[in-house]
């Protein structure tokens, strides 16, 4: 007897009565299990209402910003010339929400979740759209008044300017985040790698 004969003797004393699996009784990992419309809709639910329990931006009464205003806002601190690059489009735009035609509570959700995502993902400079009023009177546009004051409520915002017109004009924000102490360490490591 050979070793192949041998090994195989060893393998089947081993193994014993086993039989082999008939090919319909396998599992196919290319195939995902259907999920029923209805658990997508709780799982989704569940979400916001966990999202909805932290969310501490304010629904309180807000004043009305006037359609032609730009809006702008800076930290003490931040220096003038990063508000200036902002304004400009100087920055990448990393991710952008859209607000356009949505009510009021559910941008107010929209907007923390995805404040939420871009701090956690160490974004820096974010686009908001959110529209101004299609004419020169329009009315003053609520959803822009309140995420004026919705952006300083996040202490992560350091500037936020109305948008050039190639980007959506008085009717997109852009947003300036503070980078993150793990951002930081890793600025920090590559510049010591370069002078190193």
């Amino acid at each position: 007897m050979n070793q192949s004969q041998r090994d195989q003797t060893k393998f089947a004393a081993l193994v014993g009565d086993v039989a082999p699996l008939k090919r319909d009784n396998r599992a196919d990992p290319g195939k995902v299990p259907p999920v029923s419309a209805d658990a997508g809709q709780a799982r989704r639910a569940a979400a916001e209402e966990h999202i909805g329990e932290r969310n501490f931006l304010s629904d309180d009464f807000v004043d009305l910003l006037p359609p032609a205003d730009p809006m702008a806002f800076r930290r003490d601190g931040i220096q003038r010339g990063v508000a200036d690059k902002l304004k400009h489009g100087g920055y990448p735009v990393q991710a952008q929400l859209h607000l356009l035609r949505l009510p009021l509570g559910e941008c107010r959700q929209r907007l923390f979740a995805f404040m939420e995502d871009a701090c956690r993902n160490d974004l820096r400079s974010v686009l908001i759209v959110h529209g101004r009023g299609r004419e020169i009177d329009s009315p003053a546009n609520v959803l822009r008044s309140y995420l004026a004051k919705w952006l300083t409520q996040f202490d992560q915002v350091q500037a936020y300017v109305s948008a050039q017109q190639a980007s959506g004009g008085l009717g997109a924000t852009w947003v300036m985040l503070r980078k993150s102490q793990r951002a930081k360490a890793n600025n920090r490591e590559r510049q010591q790698k370069r002078r190193g």
